[in-house]
């Protein structure tokens, strides 16, 4: 066969790959598609029937989010007359149209999982009742709890001449009624639901069945006191609606204080544009048509919904007197190594590199990482970045304040454009100020993301330097729902890489190299690009090679790019992408050797890894493993300050290579294929291959690099990787 048969019989049976921006799927539907896996986890039988509606409620809230920002933002790049198209060619309005289109099914969907959920929690005894199943008594204690605790907080409102229609808030709820006048006046009124207000009232126990949890909407039991709130008036009718506005905080980068205008920011997104109205569909026509007109929202901009407002408020009925229909309790273990030297952090960071796995490991051993700082007098300086913490009294913010008041130097980086925490950040900023805490907000154009502990301790006539390094927040209740890395040090050229950081952003300079680290902006897609780079060349000389990788989101083009030329070359490719993915993977001629798989499960994915086999494939003691705070986003890369750290010690590099990857890329219980078109399906063992769930195996499991000497005969079973076709 000549050459020119064999081209034509490689296109007749592999059409011809992509080009272009047709090589991309859109960030915004890859998001909408991430969604759809978490709501369809509220399906999974497997989970509890509670935990299942903390899916529904985490998938609806989300979606709020997705609209309040980044379709809010499309919707400004309309109207701005915007027509800069994405990297997968599409423009701001074409975007939006296939977005609405998606939410429409995604939404539909969402009431379909409710409908079900709400019929399976009435089989447990879990009852969402309407005014017509209210039993006297029921009747009898609503008739008390509108009157003393409802009544002097709602706010009923006329809509005439003299009284404009009020501004909306951002999410509320709020009923709309048709009145009539004695006189024969018809009238319109609104009655906005304070956020304040739980959605779902608890009724009172039943003596005739105690077991029986009974729950009314709010927006029921307002409609059984109308009356109460327009006496005189006949009420015609009355409906529901929810408005959601851009919360999309643009800042002005020439502003001098940027606290100030932070707070100037946050009062405007109070009073953002309306970006999307949520109709219930029971309303009558005339009154939906008041709502639309009386906000001035637009067609595209307008949604009537069957079923339930605002699903993300379901949260308020998962219960705590029903543990049976919750996750049981696992045992979050404390690290061994530190118990082995008497709880003394330091010591064990001396002795060895460790990495604390959470949620599985405690979130305590960072605390008593800084409290020991705090505590001991030969430590001189302590430097924090802080992008979130607890809205609560922040443990690690009470330290710094506590290490400033006992003289040590403390320099706290506080990251105001953490969204939706900002208000939050501003006033622990302020309290850090107070206690002598040298506090920096970083750059103005920069967010400042690396997950950053340093601390610099007198060790006789020696300085040492203890680091921390972390994938994720600072925040002891996320700890318990986010899988993240925390890693401990006192390598030097560490030491000396995570002070030019703190350097850099406290200092505005432009940073020296950093001797074996690498951070963003700049530096980190320059680290990365150069590891494929060296695994295309592995492959082209036949020796083996392979690339990991753990994110959250790949949305970068130019990484993207270079990973689709890793696979034309040969590189095998294994992906663990949690949420938005713009690589197509399985393309032929394209990324056929690249897979991407998606885990939604107890847990929340969220660290960052990368690894490299530096010619002896996959896993392999050689390999470049690194953690990061960086997603494989422009945002990450471009406008954030990340850190990335390589792990070195044998048995941190065996527990994150051949424990956690492993264990990512064979689960099989709460796991995704991702499509070459974008949607995803959910993986299932294959014949003969034994089901395999990584949060279960971790939260049974100790981890390598943190269990102690007692520990080492009761090794973690070895993960063995099944690599699917």
């Amino acid at each position: 066969m000549s050459a020119v048969e064999n081209a034509a019989e490689r296109t007749a049976s592999h059409p011809e790959p992509p080009k272009g921006p047709a090589r991309f799927y859109n960030r915004e539907l890859s998001w909408l598609q991430f969604n759809r896996r978490v709501l369809e986890e509220a399906l999974n039988r497997r989970h509890p029937l509670l935990e299942r509606l903390r899916f529904l409620s985490t998938s609806a809230s989300n979606l709020d989010e997705f609209y309040m920002v980044r379709a809010a933002g499309l919707y400004g790049q309309v109207a701005a007359g915007v027509a800069t198209v994405s990297a997968d060619g599409l423009t701001p309005s074409e975007q939006l149209e296939k977005i609405n289109a998606f939410v429409t099914d995604l939404v539909a969907e969402k009431q379909r999982c409710w409908t079900a959920l709400k019929a399976e929690l009435a089989e447990v005894g879990i009852h969402l009742v309407e005014p017509r199943d209210l039993k006297p008594l029921e009747r009898e204690w609503l008739d008390n709890e509108f009157m003393t605790r409802l009544f002097p907080i709602l706010t009923p409102l006329n809509v005439d001449p003299a009284h404009p229609f009020p501004f909306i808030q951002n999410r509320a709820l709020t009923l709309v009624v048709k009145m009539q006048h004695p006189d024969g006046k018809l009238m319109k009124g609104l009655i906005p639901i304070p956020s304040q207000l739980d959605r779902f009232i608890r009724l009172p126990g039943d003596p005739d069945d105690p077991k029986a949890i009974r729950f009314m909407r709010m927006e029921s039991v307002i409609g059984l006191f109308l009356d109460e709130l327009y006496p005189t008036f006949t009420i015609i009718a009355q409906g529901a609606f929810r408005v959601l506005r851009d919360s999309d905080v643009e800042f002005q980068e020439d502003a001098e204080d940027l606290t100030r205008a932070y707070e100037t920011q946050l009062r405007r997104r109070r009073r953002g544009n309306v970006i999307r109205l949520e109709i219930d569909a029971a309303m009558p026509e005339d009154l939906r048509q008041f709502v639309i007109d009386e906000l001035e929202v637009a067609d595209e901009a307008v949604f009537v919904k069957q079923g339930l407002l605002g699903l993300a408020d379901t949260c308020q009925l998962i219960v705590r007197d029903r543990p049976d229909l919750l996750f049981k309790p696992f045992n979050i273990r404390f690290p061994e190594r530190i118990r082995e030297f008497n709880g003394d952090v330091f010591a064990a960071i001396r002795a060895k590199d460790f990495v604390v796995h959470h949620p599985y490991e405690s979130f305590d051993a960072v605390l008593q990482y800084l409290r020991q700082a705090v505590a001991d007098p030969n430590v001189m300086a302590i430097k924090w970045t802080l992008y979130r913490t607890s809205r609560e009294k922040s443990p690690i913010v009470e330290a710094l304040k506590e290490a400033a008041d006992a003289g040590k130097s403390v320099t706290a980086v506080v990251e105001l454009k953490a969204r939706f925490d900002e208000s939050t950040n501003i006033n622990l900023a302020r309290e850090m100020e107070k206690a002598g805490v040298h506090v920096v907000y970083g750059f103005v154009e920069l967010k400042t993301h690396a997950k950053l502990g340093l601390v610099v301790r007198r060790e006789g006539n020696d300085i040492a330097t203890y680091c921390h390094i972390g994938t994720g927040n600072y925040h002891p209740h996320t700890a318990r729902i986010y899988t993240d890395l925390s890693f401990f040090t006192a390598d030097r050229a560490i030491g000396r890489d995570v002070a030019r950081i703190f350097n850099f952003v406290t200092g505005y300079g432009k940073p020296q190299d950093l001797e074996v680290m690498a951070a963003s902006p700049n530096g980190i897609r320059a680290r990365i690009l150069e590891h494929i780079r060296d695994e295309i060349r592995h492959a082209k000389a036949g020796r083996p090679a392979a690339i990991w990788a753990k994110m959250n989101a790949l949305v970068d083009p130019q990484i993207i790019a270079s990973l689709y030329e890793a696979s034309e070359a040969g590189v095998e490719i294994d992906l663990v992408v949690r949420g938005i993915c713009c690589l197509r993977p399985g393309i032929p001629g394209l990324s056929e050797n690249i897979r991407v798989k998606s885990l939604i499960g107890r847990f929340l994915e969220h660290s960052r890894i990368y690894c490299f086999g530096r010619g002896e494939g996959l896993p392999s003691p050689k390999a470049a493993v690194y953690i990061s705070s960086a997603d494989m986003m422009p945002r990450n890369l471009d406008r954030r300050v990340e850190a990335m750290v390589p792990i070195t010690n044998p048995t941190v590099h065996e527990q994150i290579l051949d424990q956690i990857m492993l264990a990512n890329l064979k689960d099989n219980q709460q796991s995704w294929q991702i499509l070459p078109d974008g949607s995803s399906v959910r993986i299932k063992p294959a014949p003969g291959e034994e089901p395999f769930n990584a949060h279960q195996y971790f939260m049974t499991n100790p981890s390598l690099s943190g269990r102690g000497q007692a520990l080492k005969e009761n090794m973690p079973p070895r993960v063995r990787l099944t690599v699917r076709d």
